[in-house]
């Protein structure tokens, strides 16, 4: 009988097979992208030191979203963390869709970033 695999063990191989390609610099780090049923969590990486340098989220406590699993909330969390990025003098990263489609709330947060100002 053949047992199929769970989605999310899918994109957990995807998201290995990606990064041994995607690697961020001090000089460009890694925008990656993390989505629960709930919620859409981003960070900006240094791989080179192993570092978080920026990270944004719609379940902070300073302005939780209504419902933090929808098209609206990645968009704020988008421009939230590019406005950090930038606060930070980082303005060109890699972005890592972490073996998600690049569709729907994944699309709306980078799109979000590069319209405040993000480059990738």
């Amino acid at each position: 009988m053949i047992k199929n695999k769970s989605r999310n063990k899918l994109r957990q191989k995807r998201h290995k097979r990606i990064r041994q390609h995607l690697v961020g610099t001090p000089a460009q780090p890694r925008l990656s992208v993390f989505r629960s049923n709930k919620h859409i969590y981003a960070q900006i990486i240094d791989d080179v030191n192993g570092v978080t340098l920026v990270s944004a989220s719609s379940n902070e406590k300073d302005d939780k979203a209504a419902n933090g699993g929808n098209i609206d909330a990645a968009k704020a969390v988008g421009a939230k963390l590019a406005e950090r990025a930038l606060a930070n003098n980082i303005d060109k990263v890699v972005f890592d869709r972490a073996g998600y489609l690049y569709h729907g709330r994944v699309k709306a947060l980078a799109e979000a970033a590069r319209a405040a100002g993000l480059v990738f």
